[in-house]
């Protein structure tokens, strides 16, 4: 029999959607599941940009330009100034999603067994691009007793040997929320530069920060143009995670280059969505001021419950919508499964996403999941009041 890849055998399953077959046999036995697992938000997508395709008259459904089109980019371009950001439309590729705008970054930027050093808990698709491409992670860890602040930058530069290309971030971050600082930004900036490597960061949540906090780019660091990349992506922004359109930006001419050759390789990004997503840039302010007053008063309502149940920590997130929740269990992942083979609770139970999958140390997070706060208060509370009575149930077993 032919056999599997080593690198097939090494890719990770997803720790957000590797029980979704046990959620689906829950439901099958007439369970309701309350979704805690995925960042897929509630939030209504624009108007604006769903009139722009059903509105369309398009009579054949061509390819677009390979690095998406000149509107689009000139448009996401003029977006980025309002965030003091000063780039123009040959500085962006547009993607399938931020996910292929990473997986470019990993292809143009390292080699087979190069290594990227990330700060974990991380998004749990870092380890599979990383995988994909050949390329070996090596993590240094963040703690949730300062929730998840950068950690030193001395621990970083210990870990920098002859294979080091890139450091990446998530900012804010999936899963912790973290939102890192002015200070912290320009500290791996300096790093950077005296390494000569990478910064690349992953800015899909840049909108969403709270408490009078301020999101700052690596691309409005000065004297960072050459090592400065940048992925972004509509899906959170407009809740329009099916469209899935990103895109990559750099000031650095050979990276944009390089990439586009990958870009070419794929064709083209999808038209309609496109279309969608340059009506969307049109969302006016208010959107946005309601959406961050919805999330914070959803943290604030989630974080007070979950800070009621004896033995459980929680951070407390500054942006994004998720936060990483330690329970008083010795396995989040059977409990997580516990949960939907085997508790209900007038008919309900909670699917939650372990974080052990969100760790690249073995080990790290097992104790520990993710949670998603994309559903209403009132949901939210339900959930919650499901999982005290869930961890009571299972610690007695």
């Amino acid at each position: 029999m032919p056999e599997i890849s080593s690198k097939g055998r090494q890719m990770p399953a997803s720790p957000i959607r590797k029980l979704v077959p046990f959620a689906e046999q829950a439901k099958k036995r007439g369970t309701h599941v309350i979704h805690l697992n995925i960042g897929q938000p509630d939030i209504k997508t624009p108007k604006i940009a769903l009139d722009a395709v059903r509105n369309h008259t398009i009579e054949v459904l061509a390819y677009s330009m390979t690095e998406g089109s000149e509107e689009y980019r000139e448009k996401i371009a003029k977006y980025y100034e309002k965030y003091h950001i000063q780039v123009t439309s040959q500085d962006i590729i547009v993607t399938t999603g931020g996910s292929e705008a990473l997986a470019f970054v990993m292809g143009t930027i390292m080699d087979a067994d190069d290594e990227i050093i990330i700060p974990e808990p991380f998004y749990a698709n870092y380890n599979g691009f990383a995988t994909a491409a050949g390329v070996n992670v090596v993590p240094i860890v963040s703690s949730l007793d300062d929730n998840f602040a950068l950690p030193p930058i001395d621990q970083f530069e210990a870990l920098i040997g002859p294979k080091t290309k890139a450091i990446l971030i998530c900012n804010p971050g999936n899963p912790t929320g973290y939102l890192y600082s002015k200070k912290e930004i320009q500290q791996l900036s300096e790093l950077v530069k005296k390494h000569d490597l990478y910064l690349v960061a992953d800015e899909v949540y840049r909108e969403f920060t709270y408490d009078n906090t301020e999101h700052y780019s690596i691309l409005e660091e000065p004297g960072l143009e050459k090592h400065a990349i940048v992925v972004d992506s509509v899906s959170k922004r407009y809740s329009m995670c099916g469209a899935r359109i990103g895109c990559l930006v750099s000031k650095n001419k050979d990276v944009i280059q390089t990439a586009l050759k990958f870009a070419q390789a794929r064709l083209s990004p999808p038209t309609f969505a496109q279309i969608a997503s340059e009506a969307a840039l049109e969302t006016p302010q208010s959107y946005f001021d309601a959406v961050i007053e919805e999330y914070v008063e959803r943290r604030n309502t989630l974080v007070d419950a979950l800070q009621k149940i004896e033995g459980v920590r929680v951070a407390i997130p500054k942006g994004a919508f998720y936060c990483v929740v330690e329970l008083p269990v010795t396995d989040a992942d059977d409990f997580a499964q516990w949960l939907l083979e085997k508790f209900e609770m007038d008919g309900k139970t909670v699917m939650v996403a372990p974080a052990a999958g969100f760790y690249a140390t073995p080990g790290l997070g097992k104790n520990q999941i993710r949670i998603a706060y994309v559903l209403e208060k009132e949901q939210l509370i339900t959930a919650v009041n499901l999982l005290a009575e869930a961890l009571k149930h299972y610690r007695s077993l």
